[in-house]
C-alpha cells in the first residue's frame, strides 16, 4: 500500500529545514547503506550525528506526532530517526530493496528496529529539479513519485525502489523507516479502510450505534493483530 500523506511539514517548518540544509555538512550517502545499496546510491546525506539531522529529525518526529493521517496508516512501534539525503548533478539511487532491520543508536543502545514502512519526506517541490521520481515497484504496478515539498508517501519496504537521475536542480528529503504495530500489510489496510470509514460516518452523523460497532470491530481487530 502506498499512503501519500499531505502537509506533513507547515510552511515555516519547511523555510527552517530549507535554511539549516543549505549550511549542512552534507557527506557520501553510502555511508548508510548496505553492500548491495552502497553500488547503485549516489547522493549525498546528512551524518547522523550531525547537529542539524539531530535537530531537523526532531522537527519532522514532533510533525509526524500530530499528523492522524500517518498515525493511521502506519501505526507505528518505532520510528527509526529520520535522516536527509540530496540528489543533485545526476545524483541516483538505482533499484533495491531496504535493509530488513535499523538499529536506532540513540543512546548508543542501538535498538532494532524492524522496517515495515520506508518513507519519503520531500522538503523542495518538484519544479526545483528534473528527474528526481522515486520509483516503487508493487503488486500494483510501477508507480513514480514526486510530490510537493511537506508532503510524505508512505510505502512497504519490502518493495523494490529507486531514485531517478537528478538531472537540473537538487532534490531535497528526509527519509525513514517505521516498525508498525501490525506486521502484515493487508491488515494494516484493512485497519486504515475501516478508520477511514469510522471517520466519514461520525463527520456524516451517522448513527451512533452504528459508528460504535464498527470502532469496536476496529479496536478488536487491533488488539489481535497488533505486537507490543
Amino acid at each position: 500500500m502506498l499512503l501519500h500523506v499531505p502537509e506533513v511539514l507547515t510552511a515555516d517548518e519547511l523555510a527552517s529545514c530549507r535554511q539549516r540544509l543549505a549550511q549542512a555538512p552534507w557527506a557520501d550517502g553510502r555511508v548508510t547503506a548496505g553492500h548491495q545499496s552502497a553500488l547503485a546510491k549516489h547522493n549525498l546525506q546528512l551524518p547522523e550525528d550531525a547537529v542539524e539531522a539531530r535537530e531537523l529529525g526532531a522537527m519532522v518526529l514532533e510533525a509526524l506526532a500530530r499528523n492522524t493521517t500517518f498515525f493511521a496508516g502506519a501505526l507505528p512501534r518505532h520510528i527509526f530517526p529520520p535522516l536527509f539525503n540530496c540528489y543533485r548533478g545526476g545524483g541516483s539511487f538505482g533499484l533495491h530493496v531496504d535493509n530488513a532491520i535499523r538499529y536506532d543508536r540513540r543512546g548508543g543502545q542501538g535498538i532494532p528496529v524492524r522496517t515495515d514502512l520506508s518513507a519519503t519526506l520531500f522538503l523542495n517541490d518538484p519544479q526545483e529539479y528534473d528527474g528526481g521520481g522515486l520509483i516503487i515497484e508493487d503488486t500494483f504496478g510501477t508507480h513514480t513519485v514526486k510530490l510537493a515539498a511537506g508532503d510524505m508517501i508512505l510505502y512497504p519496504s519490502s518493495s523494490l525502489h529507486q531514485v531517478e537521475p537528478v538531472t537540473r536542480g537538487e532534490r531535497l528529503a528526509s527519509f525513514f523507516w517505521i516498525q508498525s504495530l501490525v506486521r502484515d500489510e493487508q491488515q494494516r489496510r484493512m485497519l486504515l479502510e475501516l478508520d477511514v470509514s469510522i471517520q466519514s460516518l461520525t463527520q456524516s452523523h451517522a448513527p451512533h450505534s452504528d459508528v460504535l460497532r464498527l470502532t469496536g470491530i476496529y479496536h478488536n481487530l487491533l488488539r489481535a493483530w497488533s505486537e507490543t
